[in-house]
């Protein structure tokens, strides 16, 4: 493979910088935009109770995309590297294997939750009515775990061979076939939480089959006439590497604490809000959270859509020092410095952007959910006001913590992550309520990114060095 046919070996300034990762963001913002809209769907055609069982099962599929984001985030830092470096069939050995990985470990946590997935539902909280519905969602669901995992692999590495706009039409059009298939299952065919999950999985397999078309290995490509650069990954032949899965684990691991740590800062905050403001205050924070998801997407996915540029670049920055170790400020040095500068400024201004919005749009984004007569609008839109000021520094937190994954530096992206959300996030819940009541729980988010922050700037600026 040759770089100059590579799509991330392009000399990116601030507009096609962004406009290469747009479709990653489109993509991240549509799928917050089609759950809010899925979870509507059980809300008015089912009942609260199956919401309810619904919200009981989200840490398993949170476990599970979090798996599959350790992966993605993990093995695209590998792959785009090789190609960075030249290592172009390197690069499609280790994007199949990662498929592969991908495919296995969902069958296998499928197996898993099967064979323990009373006890499983128990320790969750699942008893009496709330027990069946959970079974027939988790049950169902558990046949297309494996293409929830594969799913956000694909999403990632479409981005990474150079086609992010194939990866938001097939997420876009997973989101509407969603949607689409819950009005026919719960409303015409009255099918209840089953067909919420029948839907959920046949939308999810819809991205997973193009990945698997897109693909498809060189000898099934009927169109011969293709010019050559046109799929710089497809599936070849692999053989097992256990140094390149380890190294995509490490690197991805603080895409997995994230997802892991959203469970548990959830029931920190449901249990904080409970205590304080009874249903209503959990009802206002489920409403933040949604926001929070639905923002949080956009930097999510202009991290996506810049990680496989960091990581190209990076590989070239390697392959430049090697060629010539004593030359310190050489070409692909001042490429990736200048992509990274970009990326920082795009991120600044993006978070005073979503602050604004959300500060002085408060109450119309709260009146998406509740009417304005109801307690859950008024703790939630004053509420607003406070936990907006935390999306002026989330952004940066984010997308620090994915670049260092894209530089192949998994321990430094998983610390920021971990001791953003474990350390200060879980403290600022659990201390601050305790001395200022509800204003505390506004606070926590606000308060831990923050600080987070200036621990992550920190982080970036002796990154900086080593990079110059």
């Amino acid at each position: 493979m040759k770089k100059e046919n590579n799509r991330l070996a392009k000399n990116f300034r601030g507009v096609s910088l962004f406009l290469f990762a747009l479709p990653a963001m489109v993509m991240m913002v549509f799928q917050g935009l089609y759950t809010i809209v899925d979870t509507v769907f059980v809300a008015r055609f089912v009942n609260t109770d199956a919401l309810s069982a619904i919200n009981i099962v989200t840490p398993v599929l949170s476990l599970t995309v979090g798996l599959g984001t350790m992966l993605a985030a993990g093995g695209n830092a590998v792959i785009s590297r090789n190609m960075g470096e030249g290592y172009g069939q390197l690069a499609k050995e280790n994007f199949t294997l990662i498929i592969l990985s991908g495919a296995v470990s969902g069958t296998v946590l499928a197996g898993a939750i099967f064979t323990w997935m009373k006890e499983l539902l128990f320790f969750l909280g699942a008893k009496e009515v709330l027990y069946s519905y959970a079974e027939d969602y988790l049950g169902l669901l558990l046949f297309f775990l494996p293409a929830y995992m594969l799913q956000t692999i694909f999403a990632n590495l479409f981005v990474t061979a150079g086609h992010p706009g194939l990866g938001t039409v097939l997420s876009v059009g997973s989101g509407v076939l969603n949607i689409v298939l819950d009005y026919v299952f719960i409303v015409i065919c009255h099918m209840g939480i089953k067909g919420a999950a029948l839907g959920t999985g046949l939308g999810v397999s819809f991205t997973v089959i193009g990945g698997f078309i897109f693909f498809r290995p060189e000898r099934m490509n009927r169109k011969k006439h293709i010019k050559e650069g046109w799929r710089t990954l497809y599936f070849c032949k692999t053989p097992f590497r256990k140094e390149v899965l380890l190294e995509s684990c490490i690197n991805g691991s603080s895409e997995m604490v994230g997802q892991l740590s959203a469970a548990v800062t959830t029931l920190l905050f449901n249990l904080s809000m409970l205590r304080l403001a009874g249903k209503d205050g959990v009802a206002a924070i489920t409403i933040m959270n949604y926001l929070q998801f639905l923002f949080h997407g956009l930097y999510i996915g202009f991290s996506m859509g810049t990680a496989p540029v960091i990581g190209y670049h990076y590989g070239m920055f390697i392959s430049e020092k090697e060629n010539a170790p004593d030359d310190s400020d050489g070409h692909s040095s001042k490429r990736l410095y200048g992509i990274i500068g970009l990326c920082m400024r795009f991120v600044l201004a993006a978070s005073i952007g979503v602050f604004l919005l959300s500060f002085l749009g408060s109450e119309m984004l709260v009146g998406m959910f509740a009417g304005k007569s109801k307690t859950v609008y008024q703790l939630a839109a004053e509420g607003m006001k406070i936990f907006s000021f935390s999306f002026l520094f989330s952004g940066l937190n984010i997308f620090i913590s994915a670049m260092f994954t894209a530089l192949s530096n998994g321990k430094a992206s998983a610390f920021l992550s971990f001791f953003r959300t474990f350390v200060l996030l879980t403290g600022a819940i659990l201390i601050l309520p305790r001395f200022l009541g509800i204003t505390g729980v506004w606070l926590a988010a606000p308060a831990a990114e923050f600080t987070g922050a200036l621990f992550s700037l920190g982080a970036i600026l002796k990154a900086e060095r080593k990079i110059r």
